[in-house]
């Protein structure tokens, strides 16, 4: 059996779409759920249920509450002071390393995901934002050629997507920031700092969006 034939293990099928519906947000911050409700949203059987939040438990992405219950950890200001700190270290970085490796196509594909993200923005499409601009963000992380790093940003979208969907379907997702132009512009350019910086402010200015809604007790 080739590549192309080989299934997907039942327990990774499971896994990516537990991740997702936290990643995106469709799991609220604090609000427990069953197992046995996770176990009808997924249409997986209890095994694989029950490996997917283990693995994700112990990402830090779920939280055990007792009763056969578990629940995406609320987002405390402490919480996102760490996040900020580590996302503006790794990320920046991994944009400046996959610059490096940038070639047109992939250039021109990374133009064609932020098309996806400003169509999602100018229509208030919260969803369609939400996994188009994770989209454009691993694409480039992941030319990088530093998995590593890549597995701590990944890490760390899963316990930062949940708030970002909180506050997208709070002011839509035309107010949120998008600095993606300004890290195409760069690419072009071929100029690999000037890449980590429009890479960082974009962390930065969804990471103030979170802050201030934080500050104005809306999550």
């Amino acid at each position: 059996m080739d590549d192309e034939t080989r299934k997907i293990p039942s327990h990774e099928v499971t896994y990516g779409k537990l991740r997702d519906m936290i990643l995106f947000g469709h799991l609220q911050p604090g609000q427990p759920v069953t197992i046995q409700g996770l176990i009808r949203d997924l249409d997986a059987g209890m095994t694989p249920v029950r490996e997917a939040i283990r693995r994700l438990t112990a990402e830090g992405a779920l939280l055990p509450q007792g009763n056969r219950r578990v629940a995406v950890p609320e987002l405390t200001p402490a919480l996102l002071d760490q996040l900020a700190f580590v996302r503006l270290t790794v990320e920046p970085k991994l944009a400046e390393l996959a610059g490096a490796y940038l070639t047109p196509d992939l250039i021109d594909r990374l133009e064609a995901i932020d098309d996806q993200v400003d169509r999602a923005i100018r229509s208030g499409a919260v969803n369609e934002y939400l996994q188009s601009n994770h989209l454009f963000h691993f694409v480039l992380y992941e030319a990088s050629q530093a998995p590593i790093l890549v597995d701590i940003a990944r890490s760390l979208w899963l316990r930062f997507g949940p708030s970002l969907r909180v506050v997208c379907a709070r002011y839509g997702a035309s107010a949120l920031p998008d600095r993606h132009e300004e890290a195409l512009a760069a690419m072009r350019a071929g100029d690999r700092a000037g890449l980590a910086r429009a890479v960082e402010n974009d962390i930065q200015q969804g990471i103030d969006q979170i802050r201030q809604a934080q500050m104005l007790g809306e999550i």
